[in-house]
């Protein structure tokens, strides 16, 4: 209720009360206040009943959810079910628009909003893990293979002549599928057994450059974090060869915000060389369900122009499930399973 509401209340229950109540409300609302100040996650992590109630407050801005509204076209957000209704916070309008996944939707205010705060907290999250450089990011509600592809097209506009994609071997389906898909030839480097590890061939992959010319490759894909005995790709190395030769690089992040070292070796590269955009999993980072990553970057109108990419609206399941994580979570509790995890390892 607003101010107006609990002083029309002080005439039906003592003033006390209901001052106690607003007091407690006021509180919830000071949370939600600093989200949209900040735009940055939280330090503490916030209750149920706190994130039911923004989630609640984004849903009635939304066409759909209009007291007396009578939903007739395609973009009135309809649903049969009110149990799909719930499932989605009644948060039923998806994210952007045609143009633009990150655009905003004029009917989908609370949505809308929903989205640009989840890409702002994400963001956060991912200086919090080590990449302190990054500039933008957005969540995509596709898993990695598909956000992969979604790049390697975005760059076919900006190198027509790129056919071919360097990529250091790795023994993975979807990265590999994610070139086909996109109509590219995968030029696979044999990586060199260095003691019990599987390491980038250094040399091999600038014999390819050389070989293949630098304005026919369309990028270098390397990749973090894999199955031993593969160790991390020589991010650091390839991004200083990236530069050198100007050819992009996207890197395949798929595990590695849960990994210091992964991150680690992410900053370096963009520090010392070039790195384009990296691509990470949200299920396997932020133990939400599969079907969303996150593409990140350092070049924040690279980054748009991939979102851009993206050929209609979108899913806001994917947002909406990392959005509700990391607010219960806040960044101290996200920490704390960084912490357990290097441990672990």
């Amino acid at each position: 209720m607003n101010s107006e509401n609990f002083s029309i209340s002080e005439k039906i229950v003592s003033p006390s009360y209901i001052r106690q109540g607003s007091q407690a409300r006021r509180s919830h609302e000071q949370l939600i206040r600093l989200l949209l100040e900040q735009g940055k996650c939280p330090e503490e992590g916030w209750s149920e009943s706190t994130i039911e109630l923004f989630l609640n407050e984004l849903a009635v801005m939304d066409s759909n959810n209009f007291l007396g509204n009578c939903g007739v076209g395609e973009r009135e957000g309809r649903v049969a079910s009110s149990l799909v209704a719930r499932r989605h916070y009644r948060l039923i309008h998806g994210i952007g628009r045609s143009g633009d996944i990150a655009a905003i939707q004029p009917k989908a205010t609370g949505s809308s909003l929903l989205n640009k705060l989840t890409n702002s907290v994400v963001l956060d999250i991912l200086k919090l893990s080590g990449v302190r450089s990054v500039t933008s990011c957005f969540v995509v509600p596709m898993a990695t293979g598909m956000s992969l592809t979604l790049c390697f097209l975005t760059l076919r506009h900006k190198r027509p002549k790129g056919r071919y994609i360097i990529w250091p071997r790795i023994d993975q389906k979807s990265c590999f599928k994610a070139m086909i898909t996109a109509g590219f030839e995968p030029v696979v480097v044999e990586n060199i057994l260095e003691g019990d590890e599987l390491r980038t061939d250094m040399e091999a992959v600038e014999r390819k450059v050389q070989e293949l010319g630098a304005e026919n490759i369309l990028c270098i894909h390397s990749t973090t974090s894999c199955f031993a005995p593969r160790v991390p790709d020589r991010l650091e190395e390839l991004a200083t060869m990236s530069a050198k030769y100007d050819i992009p690089h996207v890197v395949n992040n798929a595990y590695g915000v849960q990994s210091s070292k992964c991150m680690h070796l992410i900053q370096q590269g963009a520090r010392v060389g070039r790195i384009d955009a990296f691509v990470q999993s949200l299920d396997k980072n932020f133990m939400v369900p599969v079907g969303g990553a996150i593409i990140a970057g350092f070049n924040e109108s690279f980054i748009q122009e991939i979102s851009r990419m993206y050929p209609g609206r979108a899913s806001a399941s994917p947002s909406l499930d990392v959005l509700i994580t990391l607010l219960t979570l806040g960044a101290s509790g996200y920490r704390k399973l960084l912490a357990e995890q290097k441990v672990g390892a």
